[in-house]
């Protein structure tokens, strides 16, 4: 009897054996089975309902979440863009107010080169001069104040102030013959516009 048994086993009772190894849930909500006939999650069919809601309402607040995000950091940047801007232009304001007043004695000094003596004693005076005009010169370049070069170019009033329109054969019209007063500029503001004859 107890051989009879073994060579004729029970049969087993249909279950989660039986069902389609790909399939979803069977009608009663069953868990949901993998390629090898395992459980891969205990849901019902209302409840993965659920499960996909949530899903879709995370995945939009996540995308809300980054829009806000990204506005955030474009308004930072804009910000700190004009703050710099603002630096900059207050930094040239303050600069031009000190340095304004001592462009008059540079000019003195320019003057004076150009009307030194040709040789002579006086002349080896007027080379001192000139080397502390390049000195000052260079002190105002390291804070940004650069000496426009006008002699030559075209007239932009902009750059350039005309205190005469005259003709000239050998230069275009509209072109600076030559620079009665030198221009300067902070940066790439203008602290003072040249003074120039304009060839008509």
């Amino acid at each position: 009897m107890d051989n009879d048994r073994e060579e004729n086993p029970i049969p087993a009772e249909p279950g989660e054996g039986d069902r389609d190894e790909n399939g979803p849930a069977g009608e009663n909500g069953d868990a949901l089975v993998g390629g090898e006939g395992e459980p891969v999650i205990g849901l019902t069919l209302s409840e993965y309902d659920a499960f996909q809601e949530e899903l879709e309402t995370a995945r939009a607040e996540a995308e809300k979440n980054l829009d806000s995000w990204q506005r955030a950091v474009a308004d930072y940047n804009n910000l700190r863009r004009r703050t710099e801007l603002e630096r900059e232009q207050m930094h040239g304001e303050l600069v031009g107010k000190i340095i304004n007043p001592f462009l008059e004695i540079l000019d003195d000094i320019d003057l004076a080169i150009r009307n030194r003596p040709a040789s002579g004693a006086e002349n080896s005076w007027g080379e001192g001069i000139e080397l502390v005009y390049r000195k000052l010169l260079g002190r105002l370049e390291a804070v940004g104040v650069t000496q426009m070069e006008a002699e030559g170019r075209e007239f932009d009033p902009h750059f350039h102030e005309a205190i005469t329109h005259e003709p000239n054969e050998d230069i275009e019209s509209g072109r600076i013959i030559a620079v009665v007063k030198p221009g300067y500029l902070i940066g790439d503001r203008v602290l003072r516009p040249a003074m120039v004859r304009v060839a008509a």
